[in-house]
């Protein structure tokens, strides 16, 4: 999950300019498909669905049916958010499911409310569904949410590192106990349902969800999905919602990792062949361990929208795979196909999808289906198929017993279940370099940390944390996590050592004897992930900077590296004697202490034991650099992971990234100091531009002088910004008004313009401020988003004079709003 959600949270955004292959026709019914589309089930690995089906289960689903009418059919097979669906709906509207989308908050609260605002939202919404009233037969709503890395939107429960990290760890042990804690803080909060495991196998490494693939290979993928499904639901056919327990989604079917340059949503050019032996291994063992439901993919195969392809959905998963389970919609992604709108889908349904995931347009879909049902373009037979999966799961799942809410409801991040995080953090981390023998860090030392993610619990949780792109966040946030840089004062002191935090990274008093360094990607989650360049801050390289300053100095340097994706650090490498890829470690930032800190033995808590479960590519254009592919050629290869017992020296390293650096900024346009390739800053007419300090940089801004009508712009390359305009992504621009504007003022990307009058107008002259204007003001103007050539153009017909320090797309809605008129 999900695609475009109604609220997004903060933070620097990287698009790709990639186009997605058109859809492939299909017919209404979903039968027919090009050959390219068309699964051969034959040739599939067989599964089976342990512990759902049972005679008393039947039994129980069928005298449920029998009293029914189509309208509560029906209902069965909507899921709505509830950012627009209230409990009372359900009278009207007996919907089967409701979701709490990527920012979406509970009832009457915001996202960052307690776990009692959430319980709340689950109970009101569960008591009108199993309400008596006449002609309403009594099934309670399943309530979904996107614990993908522990209960990851409720503020106080355990945040786990991301799936790149635990594909590190190989151990499948640890990876059930991950499951059963986030089992019981999602059902302690009163969610039924957690849409993970992703089993993804990421191919390329410029999508932005490869950290959600455990490698890039199916082996790992495999072993961790049947664990997750275990720790999630407890043994096939025995876990209850009342045990702590709660219904895992295997998602998502299928080969979304597998897409043409990454591109999130895209598709999959690929053999039957490659789709079987890469990508379905997650599924075949996730069904076998008993998963309880599976949730489509956005992408497509071979130009055929996955949740339109019924030889996928029905012939493969639910015919020789043999699953049981449901088959869910991701995030309107029905909408994407061909005939179809998010509000009217009868294809979608009747290529095999038994619930979709329609989180505004839910009304309307409803209504749809159900004349699309009595006209008979959905067979009821469909429909019943449909609903007897849905049922199914919330029978086995304990939902109709009136024993619930799970007994220990708001109990989150006990000390055994943040044990488990730690252990977790500790064992994913993966040494690339180390030497001389600088780690561990030895009893005794003065050690400075610094680095932009040393202090920062929401950078190194990364993207699906408490919102969906994972910005926003402070240490506030997270009233149960630990900081990298809390976790290594404590060590470091109690080894009798010193540590000093240094935000800048200067030194200040007497020379450390080590700095460590903690560094990386910016939050990012779908799409907003998806990178032209595995080049590491390609264009304004601010870690680089800082590593050289240290080494200047004649420090000794750890790096220690947070990304959700392996990247092209060359030139980071050179400037640091030990490199750890930590990846997204979550909230028990200690576990990566345990490992870098000696204890005053002189041996640290434990080793090193992490192993890339991901290539690390030689050049930032090695995107596709997958063990067994031919011409393999890493950095470091699969599988590669020092200890402290090995000897290995790491060399100095080629800095020619083998990529133009500018391709990884189509949402990057100005930063302090100047534009940023390909952007060039131009102007016309009366205005002068000067340069002035800013953004804590002598001479990091550029004034812009308008003594009459006169436009300073931003231009480069055409973009397409249509998805992002859908996605609520915003034009931040970082500003001073230095001279308030005599006329008027208008912003544009390069078509109609909108009055920026006011906006300027009311800014407080001589103070640096930012203003975020969604891409959809400028739509709503008459811009067409899908081919922009100048991000940014500012013109005033009459005296106005402002400075800028940064113009860029920016994923956070939080206080965005299109410029009100005059």
């Amino acid at each position: 999950m999900k695609g475009f959600r109604g609220a997004l949270k903060g933070g620097a955004a990287i698009f790709v300019m990639t186009a997605v292959s058109p859809l492939a026709a299909a017919p209404v019914d979903g039968s027919a498909l090009p050959a390219a589309a068309t699964a051969h089930p034959d040739l599939w690995p067989a599964a089976h669905s342990t512990g759902l089906v049972d005679a008393q289960t039947e039994a129980r689903v069928t005298a449920l049916m029998a009293k029914m009418s189509l309208r509560e059919k029906v209902g069965q097979m909507i899921q709505a958010d509830i950012a627009s669906i209230k409990p009372e709906d359900l009278r009207q509207y007996p919907v089967g499911s409701v979701l709490g989308g990527g920012n979406s908050p509970p009832l009457d609260a915001d996202d960052r409310a307690p776990v009692s605002a959430w319980i709340a939202t689950a109970d009101r919404f569960r008591a009108v569904s199993i309400e008596a009233r006449p002609g309403h037969v009594p099934v309670p709503v399943i309530f979904g949410m996107d614990s993908v890395h522990g209960n990851s939107n409720v503020k106080g429960a355990v945040i786990f590192p991301h799936n790149i990290g635990l594909g590190a760890m190989r151990d499948p042990a640890l990876m059930e106990r991950i499951g059963a804690v986030t089992a019981a803080e999602s059902a302690a909060a009163g969610f039924d349902w957690a849409f993970g495991p992703t089993v993804t196998v990421p191919q390329d490494d410029r999508w932005g969800r490869s950290y959600e693939g455990y490698s890039e290979r199916p082996e790992i993928t495999r072993d961790y999905a049947a664990a997750m499904v275990r720790g999630l639901q407890g043994p096939p056919g025995t876990g209850r919602i009342q045990q702590g327990k709660v219904a895992a989604s295997i998602k998502h079917f299928l080969g979304d990792g597998a897409t043409k340059n990454g591109v999130d949503q895209g598709d999959a050019q690929i053999s039957e062949r490659e789709l079987i032996a890469l990508h379905s291994a997650g599924y075949v063992s996730g069904i076998d361990a008993g998963a309880m439901t599976v949730m489509a993919s956005f992408s497509s195969w071979n130009g055929v929208k996955n949740h339109g392809n019924r030889s996928l959905l029905t012939d493969v998963l639910k015919g020789r795979m043999g699953f049981e389970g449901f088959v869910v919609g991701d995030w309107n992604a029905h909408g994407q196909l061909p005939g179809c709108t998010e509000g009217d889908c009868p294809l979608t349904f009747n290529a095999g999808l038994d619930m979709a995931m329609v989180p505004s347009d839910w009304k309307a879909l409803y209504d749809n289906t159900l004349r699309e049902v009595e006209n008979g373009t959905i067979p009821r037979a469909r429909v019943d198929d449909a609903v007897r999966r849905i049922l199914r799961v919330k029978v086995k799942l304990g939902l109709f017993d009136p024993a619930r809410p799970f007994e220990r409801k708001a109990e989150l991040a006990l000390p055994d279940h943040r044990a488990v995080a730690r252990q977790a953090v500790a064992e994913s981390l993966v040494l690339l370099k180390n030497n001389g023998g600088l780690l561990p860090i030895r009893p005794g030392q003065k050690v400075l940390v610094t680095g932009s993610h040393a202090d920062d619990i929401g950078l190194q949780s990364g993207g699906w944390t408490l919102s969906w792109q994972g910005t926003g966040n402070t240490n506030a946030d997270f009233p149960q996590g630990t900081s990298i840089w809390a976790g290594l004062k404590q060590a470091i002191e109690a080894a009798g050592g010193t540590a000093t935090l240094s935000a800048d990274g200067r030194v200040a008093g007497a020379k450390p004897d080590v700095a460590v360094v903690v560094f990386g990607e910016q939050p990012y989650a779908e799409m907003v992930g998806d990178v032209g360049t595995l080049e590491f801050q390609p264009g304004d390289k601010v870690a680089l900077a800082q590593l050289k300053a240290l080494k200047a100095q004649g420090i000794p340097v750890v790096s220690v590296f947070l990304s959700g994706r392996p990247l092209w650090v060359n030139p980071e490498l050179n400037q640091s004697d030990a490199f750890v890829a930590a990846f997204l470690p979550g909230s028990e930032g200690a576990g990566i202490a345990d490992v870098l800190v000696a204890t005053r033995s002189g041996a640290p808590k434990a080793d090193f034991r992490g192993k890339l479960s991901f290539s690390w590519p030689r050049t930032a254009a090695q995107f596709a650099n997958n063990v067994g592919q031919p011409g393999y050629d890493p950095l470091f290869a699969y599988g590669y992971g020092l200890t402290y017992a090995s000897r290995t020296s790491v060399p100095t390293l080629p800095e020619v990234a083998g990529i133009d650096p500018s391709l990884a900024n189509p949402s990057l346009y100005f930063i302090p100091g100047r534009a940023v390739a390909p952007w060039k800053l131009v102007s016309k007419g009366a205005v002068r531009i000067t340069n002035v300090d800013g953004g804590g940089r002598q001479e990091g801004a550029r004034q812009l002088a308008f003594t009459g009508p006169g436009e300073v712009r931003i231009e480069g390359p055409s973009l397409d910004l249509a998805r992002q305009t859908n996605a609520q992504v915003t034009l931040r621009i970082d500003y001073r008004v230095d001279a308030a504007p005599t006329g008027r003022v208008t912003l544009s990307t390069g078509g109609p313009a909108i009055d920026a009058t006011a906006l300027f107008a009311r800014a407080q002259p001589g103070t640096w401020t930012s203003a975020k204007l969604p891409l959809a003001c400028f739509r709503k103007a008459g811009a067409d988003m899908a081919k922009v050539t100048t991000p940014f153009a500012l013109a005033a017909d009459k005296g106005f004079t402002v400075s800028i320090v940064g113009i860029k797309l920016d994923a956070d809605p939080t206080n965005a709003a299109c410029p009100a008129p005059r």
